[in-house]
C-alpha cells in the first residue's frame, strides 16, 4: 500500500515535515551524542505549525483590544477574532443560524462550561462512555447521575450495553457524552449511530473531538438530522497551534437563553445596582479579555489542515498505523491494547498503547527518551476508569493502588507506554521505534536506571542533561530584550 503516492506532490508527507516548527531539533542521549527528536507524542500536543507562527507573527503587528474599541488597530483585532469564530464553524460544518463558537482555554473548559449551560437536575441521566478522559466524565458527575456505556475486549464502545441503558433509563436520559477518538487505543465509535440513537429518546449528545478534530473530517451536522451532534469540543494544542486556546461548538438555542457560569466584562449589555441583562450569545460565554491570538492560531491551523486535506492526513496516518501494527506485533513481550489488525488501521486513530512485559511502562518510556531521543507517553493517560477496564485490574487491584498513593508511592502504579502519530511523521521514525524496543526488549540498553517512588518515573544513573542550556527565559531576553538593548 503506497498512499503517499495518491498525496499531491507538494504536500506529500516529507514536504509537509518542513512546515513544523523544530522539526530538526537534536536533542543530547544518555551516550552524549545529538539525535533527532522524534516526536510520538501527537496525541497530548503537537508542534506548532510553520503556517500558524507565521500567521501569529503578522497579527501580533495588529493586536489590540476587540469589541467596543473605536482604534483602528481594535477594529482589524476585532475582524480577525469574528474571522476566526467563523474559520471554526465551517471546519465542522456549523450553521451560524443553528450553532454557535465559544472560545475558551482548552477542551476541559469546554466541557465543564456545557455542564453547568445545560439545564440537568439531579435525577436526570447522562450517559458517559468508559473511553472518556477524565474531562469528559467528571464535569457529568458533579451535575447529574452518570451511568457508564461499557468497552469490549479491544476497548470499542459496546453499543448493545448503550441501547441497555437508553432502554433503562427512557424518559431521563438528557445527554450522551462520548469521545470521538480514545487518546489510549485510537478506537473510533459510530457517531452517527449514536446520535439518532440518543436524539430517538429526546437526548442530546457531546461529542469530544480533542483527539479526532486533527485527523478526520467533522461535521457537525444540520439540527434536522437525527444523525447530527449537538456540541463538538476540541483543542487548538492538538491541532498543531499550541497558543491555549479551544472551542465549544453547539446549539445556539442552548446558549441563548441561562446565565454564564463565569459573569463579569464582555457578558452583560446592562447593569444597574439591581438587574443585570446578559450580552447575546455567544458573548455572554466569554467573560473577560479574550485569548484573541489563540483564536487567530487555531483558525490558522485549520486552514492548514483543509489545504492538506482531511482525508489525505488520514491515509497517510492510517498507513503508518498498520505499519506500527504489523512490526511491533513481532516484538517479544509486547503486548498492544485495542485493535492490532493493520487492515482496520483505517477504522482507527494513529494512536496505539502497550505494554512490554516484563518491563514497566515508565522505565520503557524513560529508556526511549535518554537513549535514543524518543518522546512517548506513559501512564493512565487521564483516563483511569479505561485503564482499569483495558488491563483487567480487580476492585482488590485498584484499592491497593489507590492506598500506595496516598502514601507517596506511585512505584507500582499500572498504565501504559502510548505512541501517537501526526500527519509528519515518517514509516522512518516507526522503524527507529521499533528498534529502539527490541533492543529494550532483550535488555540491550546502556543505562542504569533507578525509580522515584514519589512521582513513579525513571531516570538514568548519573545523567542530568542541563535544561537551561537548551532554552532558559533569561538568556533569550539577553539576547533579544531589552537588556540586549541597554548593551548595545
Amino acid at each position: 500500500m503506497n498512499v503517499a503516492a495518491d498525496i499531491p506532490r507538494l504536500i506529500r508527507p516529507e514536504a509537509l515535515r518542513e512546515r513544523i516548527v523544530g522539526i530538526d531539533r537534536r536533542v543530547p542521549v544518555l551516550d552524549g551524542s545529538l539525535r533527532r527528536y522524534i516526536n510520538l507524542d501527537n496525541a497530548a500536543t503537537t508542534p506548532v505549525l510553520r503556517d500558524v507562527l507565521d500567521t501569529v507573527n503578522h497579527f501580533m503587528e495588529w493586536y489590540a483590544s476587540v469589541h467596543r474599541g473605536t482604534g483602528f488597530k481594535s477594529r482589524v483585532a476585532t475582524q480577525a477574532y469574528e474571522d476566526a469564530r467563523a474559520t471554526v464553524a465551517r471546519f465542522v460544518g456549523a450553521d451560524p443560524h443553528q450553532h454557535l463558537v465559544i472560545f475558551g482555554k482548552n477542551t476541559t473548559e469546554a466541557i465543564n462550561k456545557l455542564s453547568y449551560r445545560l439545564p440537568l437536575g439531579s435525577d436526570d441521566v447522562v450517559l458517559v462512555s468508559e473511553m472518556e478522559h477524565h474531562s469528559n466524565d467528571l464535569p457529568w458527575r458533579a451535575r447529574a447521575q452518570v451511568e457508564h456505556i461499557g468497552v469490549d475486549a479491544l476497548g470499542q464502545l459496546d453499543e448493545d450495553h448503550f441501547d441497555r441503558l437508553l432502554e433503562a433509563h427512557a424518559g431521563r436520559i438528557k445527554l450522551v457524552a462520548v469521545t470521538g477518538g480514545s487518546n489510549v487505543t485510537g478506537a473510533m465509535p459510530d457517531l452517527r449511530s449514536l446520535a439518532v440513537k440518543a436524539h430517538a429518546v429526546g437526548a442530546q449528545i457531546l461529542v469530544d473531538c480533542a483527539q479526532l478534530a486533527p485527523h478526520r473530517d467533522l461535521n457537525i451536522g444540520s439540527l434536522d438530522d437525527p444523525a447530527h451532534l449537538d456540541y463538538v469540543t476540541l483543542s487548538a494544542h492538538k491541532m498543531y497551534a499550541p497558543f491555549g486556546t479551544g472551542a465549544l461548538i453547539g446549539r445556539r438555542d442552548t446558549f441563548e437563553r441561562g446565565e454564564p457560569e463565569y459573569c463579569g466584562g464582555g457578558t452583560i449589555s446592562f447593569v444597574s445596582h439591581n438587574e443585570v441583562a446578559w450580552a447575546d450569545a455567544p458573548d455572554r460565554d466569554e467573560a473577560g479579555t479574550p485569548n484573541v491570538v489563540g483564536a487567530v492560531a487555531l483558525a490558522a491551523a485549520m486552514q492548514a489542515l483543509g489545504g492538506i486535506g482531511m482525508g489525505a492526513i488520514a491515509r497517510h496516518e492510517a498507513e503508518l498505523t498498520a505499519y506500527a501494527l504489523e512490526r511491533l506485533t513481532a516484538i517479544e513481550g509486547l503486548r498492544i491494547y485495542g485493535d492490532t489488525d493493520p487492515l482496520r488501521a483505517s477504522q482507527r486513530l494513529g494512536v496505539i498503547a502497550f505494554n512490554l512485559e516484563p518491563h514497566s511502562h515508565a522505565l520503557v518510556a524513560a529508556v526511549l527518551g535518554t537513549e535514543f531521543g524518543i518522546g512517548v507517553r506513559n501512564g493512565c493517560f487521564c483516563a483511569h476508569p479505561y485503564l482499569i477496564r483495558l488491563l483487567g485490574l480487580t476492585y482488590d487491584d485498584v484499592q491497593k493502588v489507590r492506598s500506595s498513593i496516598t502514601t507517596g508511592d506511585r512505584s507500582a502504579v499500572p498504565g501504559l507506554v502510548r505512541v501517537s502519530f501526526g500527519y509528519y511523521n515518517t514509516i522512518s521514525e516507526v522503524d527507529k521505534l521499533v528498534e529502539a524496543l527490541k533492543k529494550i526488549s532483550i535488555g540491550e540498553y546502556k543505562g542504569k536506571y533507578y525509580q522515584d517512588t514519589s512521582s513513579g518515573e525513571y531516570n538514568a544513573f548519573g545523567w542530568s542533561p542541563d535544561l537551561l542550556e537548551h532554552f532558559a527565559l533569561d538568556a533569550v531576553q539577553q539576547t533579544y530584550g531589552l537588556s540586549a538593548l541597554r548593551a548595545r
